[in-house]
């Protein structure tokens, strides 16, 4: 775990990756599923629920960024995309307005963008090095 301290752009990269791909290993799961069993078409709970470890994840992961990052704009575009997806997220475990999987998708997207292009901003040999104001 000592990785996410050093480097939480990557792990937010990941992460956010990671949750794309579960998105889209979802319906074939369920394809999958309606071959071996007639009348299930449910997921899994834990697959249902890792939405949320990746969600938590990824704001531990864009807080540490934005503590370290140098570059205001992208700050802001971190937290925002984390808040998109988090609200899509809520949205589609409790089915507030029905929206499309892309919408999900692009936030992840962008997510997993931002954190990759955040790693411009601090390549810090040492822990406090971006923290120091310039």
């Amino acid at each position: 775990m000592n990785i996410s301290f050093q480097k939480p752009d990557t792990i937010g990269a990941l992460a956010s990756s990671l949750c794309v791909v579960h998105c889209l290993m979802t319906p074939v799961l369920f394809a999958v599923q309606g071959y071996s069993a007639i009348h299930s078409e449910t997921a899994p709970l834990w697959w249902k629920n890792l939405d949320f470890f990746f969600i938590t994840i990824s704001v531990i992961a864009v807080y540490k960024s934005t503590k370290n990052s140098t570059n205001t704009l992208i700050k802001s575009a971190l937290w925002m995309s984390w808040l998109i997806l988090f609200f899509l997220i809520l949205n589609e475990k409790l089915g507030w307005i029905p929206l499309a999987e892309f919408f999900t998708y692009s936030a992840a997207f962008t997510l997993a963008i931002l954190h990759i292009y955040n790693l411009n901003y601090c390549q810090c040999k040492s822990e406090n090095c971006c923290n120091q104001k310039k």
